[in-house]
């Protein structure tokens, strides 16, 4: 009798209620197209603005909510680690949609910042990415960046603030940012991706609406020293190993790399892999390991730098946790160039995603049963 290999249950969550829910939909749509149809059974998981899930959603059709089709369920995500899966409800009748892995394809806040992670964790699922701590972390710049200084990673100069504080000290925090940063310098809010919220402030009153803008998305707002010169990125894969990919670089005829040039403009150029010399690459691929261990990253980064223009000097910029994978996105253009196309790519993910949930139920921190 032959024995049939069953498809491994993935779901992949995208939408979400941040302000890069379109940006995630356009993530998710590339990585529903690239999974291995013969590996795994996709259940494509939807998130409204609103925060509700919708199962056998596609993205294009969460981004046109008023064409939902009939097919797609509300569900809920269990707790239950005994469960494991999405419930449905229809009127009287509800049922079981079971999950092995989640794909959590979420950028920005509720989906990127640990939320969603812990309750993965809770309900005993693995999942591709970060844990809860390094996700929260990788989210907050604040945070990120303290941490990148307590281990002495070079990385530009900043300043932060609270609403509140802004609302009543502004000419000393202006006064202090005009004396430590100078201009021009970016402000931008604590938590949020994409270049949402982001502006570049060239004198006092721009700095105002800067603030002001950042605010709208955020109660706690950071201030960045200006670099002059280019802008490189890597991608890292693994767990407690983690590799590094070719460095790409970023080019592009707008002021600075905001929204509408990471996914609107068609003059943004990627140059993968970049033109670095072989002592530089391997500086950048050692710091892109310090910065994503400095979190306790796992699965998944891409960790971002500045080449100071006139030192060569390297600076770790930010890590993202769980990079774009739209067709535009440099993660998975990266791991192209480095020999790993993007169905073995979220092959290893999963798998990795696997190797870190066995290891947690080995070491007693979770006490599932199957």
């Amino acid at each position: 009798m032959v024995k049939l290999k069953l498809k491994k249950q993935v779901a992949v969550l995208f939408g979400g209620r941040s302000g890069e829910h379109e940006v995630s939909c356009q993530s998710a749509q590339t990585v529903i197209e690239a999974l291995d149809k013969d590996k795994y059974e996709v259940i494509p998981v939807g998130i409204t603005k609103e925060g509700k899930w919708l199962a056998g959603l596609t993205p294009q059709s969460l981004l046109q909510i008023e064409k939902v089709s009939p097919s797609s369920r509300q569900v809920i995500f269990s707790c239950d680690p005994a469960y494991r899966g999405l419930t449905w409800f229809e009127e009287k009748n509800y049922g079981r949609i079971p999950v092995e892995v989640v794909i959590p394809v979420l950028h920005g806040p509720y989906g990127e910042d640990g939320i969603v992670q812990g309750l993965l964790e809770m309900a005993g699922v693995p999942y591709v990415g970060c844990g809860v701590l390094a996700s929260a972390v990788g989210m907050d710049k604040i945070m990120m960046k303290n941490i990148f200084a307590q281990h002495n990673l070079p990385q530009p100069r900043f300043l932060f603030c609270r609403r509140c504080d802004w609302e009543r000290s502004k000419e000393e925090i202006i006064s202090r940012v005009e004396k430590q940063l100078k201009y021009p310098c970016f402000v931008k809010p604590a938590n949020l991706g994409s270049s949402i919220g982001i502006s570049m402030a060239r004198e006092k009153k721009e700095l105002r609406e800067a603030v002001a803008q950042a605010a709208r998305y955020d109660q706690r707002i950071i201030f960045e020293e200006y670099i002059s010169g280019r802008e490189i990125e890597v991608s890292v894969l693994g767990n407690e190993d983690p590799v590094v990919s070719l460095p790409g670089e970023i080019t592009y005829d707008h002021e600075f790399y905001d929204y509408q040039a990471k996914y609107l403009s068609p003059k943004v150029r990627l140059h993968i892999p970049a033109s670095l010399p072989d002592k530089t690459i391997s500086q950048l691929q050692e710091l892109a390991i310090k910065a994503y261990q400095a979190l306790d990253c796992a699965g998944l980064g891409r960790v971002d730098f500045f080449l100071r223009e006139q030192t060569g000097e390297l600076l770790v910029n930010e890590i993202n946790t769980m990079p774009g994978f739209t067709r535009f996105s440099m993660y998975p253009k990266l791991w192209e160039a480095s020999g790993l196309g993007i169905s073995e790519l979220l092959d290893r993910l999963i798998g990795l995603a696997l190797e870190r949930h066995w290891k947690k139920i080995n070491s007693g921190i979770h006490q599932a049963k199957d």
